[in-house]
């Protein structure tokens, strides 16, 4: 795939089927123990006005990503794929009050919708929104020498999954953290017929995980209001 296709474009192909008990224990541990604040649920919210396809992470996870941001003692953040911001407003919450965040979106509407978002959750200030292609962007970032990024999240187009790991790495460090988003795909990594656009991508990049010497990674299954579907989790050795 060309990288200047946009991240939905492929990702909303796909439809995920849910059961109504994993939705209820869902919105259970979301009004339980995650608590999203209204920042949070306007974001949600902005993503549906302006007829974004609902492929956001789950409330859920996304606490997960700004837990794991806090964790791993992150001041540096890269996000590949921003949609209206919400995973990006976890993050940077995560970060202490002088880190930074780059997130990198193809489409001027979605960025834009983002942007509003993130300066009204008053987190503008920690945030960059990079439009374009995210390959061009990530090859920008260290054209210009960025310092390494110690967090990275990727949730973008699946075929191009391959290339944004090997661009986690470049510009992580040993110790930076890489989330890869939706890494099971209704058990389309078994079945590619099931998805013929984005399960190899997402195949190869579990491969290039399970195989890279200087990636040491696992895999979670989840289900929910996404559908099965899962994540990887690893460490730049």
């Amino acid at each position: 795939m060309d990288p200047r296709h946009g991240p939905c474009q492929t990702v909303a192909m796909f439809e995920h089927k849910t059961q109504p008990g994993w939705v209820a224990v869902e919105e259970f541990l979301t009004d339980s123990v995650v608590h999203p604040d209204g920042a949070l649920q306007r974001a949600v919210q902005s993503a549906v006005d302006a007829g974004m396809p609902p492929i956001e992470v789950a409330p859920n996870a996304g606490k997960l990503l700004k837990l794991l941001v806090q964790l791993s003692g992150a001041r540096r953040v890269l996000e590949v794929g921003t949609l209206a911001g919400f995973s990006t407003i976890w993050m940077a919450q995560g970060l202490p009050d002088d880190g930074r965040l780059v997130t990198c979106e193809y489409l001027t509407k979605h960025a834009d919708v983002a942007r509003a978002n993130v300066e009204a959750a008053g987190l503008g200030h920690k945030v960059e929104i990079r439009v374009g292609a995210a390959l061009d962007s990530l090859a920008a970032l260290q054209a210009e020498g960025q310092e390494p990024f110690d967090f990275v999240f990727i949730d973008a187009d699946k075929e191009n999954n391959t290339g944004y790991l090997e661009w986690a790495v470049r510009l992580g460090r040993p110790g930076t953290t890489v989330v890869l988003d939706n890494a099971v795909w209704e058990g389309a990594v078994l079945d590619p017929s099931l998805d013929q656009v984005n399960a190899p991508g997402i195949i190869s990049a579990l491969q290039l995980m399970g195989e890279h010497p200087q990636l040491d990674a696992t895999v979670i299954q989840t289900v929910g209001s996404k559908g099965w579907d899962g994540f990887a989790l690893a460490l730049v050795r």
